[in-house]
């Protein structure tokens, strides 16, 4: 695979016996910022999911963080997801526990052991995206961007390969949609590789990069259909 830390040839995605996507080849490079767009049902999130082993890949090959995934089984599903960092629109966060909590609990459930070492990383990847000062506070005590940006903090607490991003900025405000896209233009220019699905096509004129679409149960590069 090279630098690439996503390819996917001829690739079939099924669900519930329904077919969702066909033929997609795809390749992303590392350090690469992808889009993904297309209207809802279009078949997005169903790729997404088959990235980080939720669906399987019903047909053609696929490798992601050199991961097979016409051949994963159920035991490498833990080992592929902590070199992937996976961002959802709705946060996921944990609200019964503080946000060094919703940090602490990841490492330890991905093997961490050493207290200093998980205080050391919890420190280092809220600073990154400028929430070092939170960490004592609850979820619910934090505005919509202010959680995005701890589920973006929590998405590289094992150094991933590849941050998958299922609608980010879905339910922020502009503005916010705009400061949460800045810390992941910041981190993709730091050479974290970024796929990113999204419906907001203001960011994408105002942030460009290669841009792929989901449409007719297809996914084609954009750039490449207007050159054709």
């Amino acid at each position: 695979m090279s630098n690439s830390v996503l390819r996917l040839i001829d690739a079939y995605i099924l669900q519930d016996k329904n077919l969702i996507l066909n033929n997609i080849n795809i390749d992303v490079k590392k350090g690469e910022f992808v889009y993904l767009i297309g209207k809802t049902g279009s078949g997005k999130s169903s790729l997404l999911k088959t990235l980080y082993g939720d669906l399987e890949l019903s047909q053609g090959k696929g490798e992601i963080v050199g991961y097979k995934l016409e051949s994963l089984n159920q035991n490498e599903i833990p080992l592929l997801r902590r070199k992937l960092g996976i961002i959802f629109q709705d946060f996921k966060l944990l609200n019964d526990r503080s946000i060094y909590g919703n940090l602490e609990f990841v490492l330890k459930a991905t093997g961490w052991g050493n207290q200093k070492k998980i205080s050391e990383k919890i420190q280092a990847v809220l600073t990154k995206v400028n929430m070092e000062n939170s960490t004592e506070k609850f979820p619910y005590e934090l505005s919509g961007g202010e959680q995005q940006r701890v589920a973006i903090a929590r998405a590289l607490l094992n150094d991933p390969e590849l941050i998958l991003a299922d609608e980010p900025t879905g339910n922020l405000d502009p503005q916010t949609s705009i400061e949460v896209m800045e810390i992941l233009q910041d981190l993709n220019k730091k050479g974290n590789s970024i796929l990113m699905a999204t419906h907001d096509y203001a960011l994408i004129l105002k942030y460009p990069a290669k841009t792929l679409k989901c449409e007719d149960s297809k996914v084609f590069d954009v750039a490449q259909r207007k050159e054709s």
